[in-house]
């Protein structure tokens, strides 16, 4: 299990039927029950800096994973976090679980939706809680598989207005097939604009579906990206990309001064 269960939970008590009377946290008891073990990373629904954890109800396999981490990263007190990072740690699983945090938490996931939807932007419904899906290959129908649609509506959202966000698609999940060498590509094009927790409010939102507008306005601009390096396992983490064709409102050099120095970029 991984650590958007208290999202999870939320959506759960607001549209499965027999838990709108229980409680996110009375919820998630009830996933974990059901596992042997889980894996979370807090940097997410943590609400934390740092850190996670695993848990688990084997002893021999508990005893196995602490022997590794006192190899790897500490003791098991503090598996290399600070003791500041694991009192956070501590106050954020509880403090995710609150409703309030959680109705919020989806009201701007919600709103940002609607406003994309307004603005006839293709996105994957219903939204969840922590990020929102644009259909980058209907966005960009011009751009095929191989040439990276989804990165390369995330390259142009950065470009255009500073908006980092992640591909989805052909970059991340694209793999040879086993037998024949094929490329195997994934049938959806996606770019996920993922919400930090606690940061943003609706200006900023608002600011997001602009850029995302006036990136959408000049869709056949965009080029499709090919490869330059990619290493062989996780690709998108390190890959490297050039667009297939120049684009002209993207300056090749450019002069940075300050009032002490100038700094030249090509």
């Amino acid at each position: 299990m991984d650590s958007l269960r208290a999202e999870n939970a939320y959506l759960i008590k607001l549209r499965e039927s027999g838990y709108g009377d229980k409680s996110p946290l009375e919820i998630c008891r009830e996933m974990f029950a059901l596992a042997d073990g889980i894996i979370v990373s807090a940097k997410k629904d943590g609400l934390v800096n740092i850190g996670g954890f695993i848990a688990m109800n084997d002893r021999a396999l508990y005893e196995q994973a602490r022997n590794e981490l006192i190899l790897r990263e500490g003791f098991p007190t503090y598996g290399g976090l600070a003791g500041r990072d694991l009192e956070a740690i501590a106050i954020g699983l509880r403090e995710v679980l609150e409703e309030d945090y959680l109705h919020y938490r989806l009201g701007q996931t919600t709103y940002l939706t609607e406003r994309l939807l307004e603005s006839k932007i293709s996105i994957i419904e219903p939204p969840g809680a922590h990020a929102v899906y644009i259909d980058a290959g209907s966005l960009l129908p011009h751009i095929p598989h191989e040439q990276f649609p989804g990165q390369a509506l995330a390259i142009n959202l950065y470009l255009e207005g500073g908006i980092r966000s992640v591909e989805l698609g052909s970059l991340m999940f694209a793999h040879p097939d086993p037998d024949t060498g094929q490329t195997i590509y994934p049938q959806l094009e996606l770019v996920r604009l993922a919400l930090p927790r606690r940061v943003y409010t609706q200006s900023h939102l608002d600011y997001v579906v602009e850029i995302v507008e006036e990136t959408a306005a000049r869709r056949e601009q965009i080029p499709g990206y090919r490869l330059t390096y990619a290493p062989q396992l996780l690709r998108h983490f390190t890959a490297r990309l050039e667009p297939i064709q120049p684009v002209s409102n993207i300056p090749l050099s450019f002069e940075l001064q300050t009032p002490n120095s100038k700094l030249q970029i090509n």
